[in-house]
């Protein structure tokens, strides 16, 4: 569970004294700056890829600091030589940054051409947006295999639902609006989905790891676009939670890692994004805990979101802000 930190600590030069964090880690013990992560990552699946990095490099110290995909983006911006590495499940904003010079560039990679942008953004995983149900809730109800069978289970029982459904506010979250923009590309089923989830009360999130607290708890019967990695994570532990995939299509997004064109230490940072790469293409679930990267190029199948600048297509402002608006006559609504 993701928990708030109170960080009191001068990041020279520019000074940022304190903010709230939701995690910060420190890993390691060393006489050397640290190398510093900005992570949208939950520390849980990114220990073990630390603890090995530090095993491999033991005169390093590793802070890793963990905030929400809009923040992280805002951020790293606003102060780049603060930071090492940026890891984002934002794919979007982290093609923009590397569009926009914020990476370096880490040379003669042995990683697919179709997982990284101009040896400068890398993609690292494999990870569905998924429906998560509350099984204990969900008792004598139909299982939804798709989205249009949750639209009918919604209009069929609303007293059932009312209130205890959740999704991404995609305003805050960055993960949340790269679902829902491709969610919307890809069908009509979307808006109708999301018009229905607003006659319900649906809640809405900064994150996954929120909903998936609510779902546990019986505050939420169904959430929509999970990250299904952390879903998977805590259904396996959590007999209370069933994590289904669109059969459809699932929308499938890949995190990624760049190193900080502005870094105290590039050669450090160059590494570790090299060593992150090598972890990933073994696929040790107890060094590397998150989904690996697919092998399989059939992105039409799959529907995983390219790495391409087609992404950045919804980031243009105005077409945010038709798209949010669009959004909030859907899910918000007023009686």
């Amino acid at each position: 569970m993701r928990y708030l930190v109170l960080l009191i600590l001068l990041l020279a030069p520019f000074g940022i004294l304190a903010r709230e964090w939701e995690d910060l880690q420190v890993f390691g013990s060393s006489d050397r700056p640290p190398l510093r992560i900005l992570s949208s990552t939950d520390t849980s699946f990114f220990a073990p890829i630390i603890e090995d990095f530090i095993a491999m490099s033991p005169n390093t110290s590793v802070e890793y600091f963990v905030t929400g995909t809009v923040e992280l983006d805002q951020m790293f911006r606003a102060a780049p030589d603060q930071f090492d590495i940026v890891i984002s499940s934002a794919m979007d904003l982290q093609l923009k940054l590397a569009n926009d010079g914020f990476s370096s560039t880490v040379m003669n990679v042995d990683h697919p051409d179709w997982a990284q942008w101009h040896n400068s953004l890398f993609a690292f995983t494999s990870e569905p947006a998924a429906i998560v149900i509350n099984r204990k809730a969900f008792d004598g109800l139909n299982i939804p295999g798709r989205r249009q069978d949750l639209i009918q289970l919604m209009r069929d029982h609303p007293d059932r639902f009312q209130g205890r459904v959740g999704t991404y506010d995609v305003r805050q979250s960055g993960l949340g609006y790269l679902f829902a923009t491709q969610d919307a590309r890809a069908t009509e089923t979307y808006w109708r989905l999301t018009e229905v989830m607003g006659r319900v009360g649906a809640k809405l999130y900064c994150c996954s790891g929120q909903m998936i607290d609510d779902l546990r708890s019986g505050d939420l019967i169904m959430a929509y676009n999970v990250l299904g990695s952390y879903a998977q994570a805590q259904a396996a532990i959590s007999d209370d939670l069933m994590v289904i995939l669109p059969s459809e299509f699932p929308t499938t997004m890949m995190r990624t890692i760049l190193a900080s064109a502005a870094a105290p230490d590039p050669q450090r940072a160059d590494r570790f994004v090299r060593h992150l790469l090598k972890l990933q293409s073994v696929g040790d679930p107890a060094i590397f805990p998150l989904p690996p990267l697919a092998v399989s190029e059939d992105f039409q199948t799959q529907r995983t979101i390219n790495l391409d600048p087609a992404l950045m297509t919804y980031l243009d402002q105005m077409k945010r802000e038709a798209f949010i608006r669009e959004w909030e006559d859907a899910i918000v609504q007023v009686d």
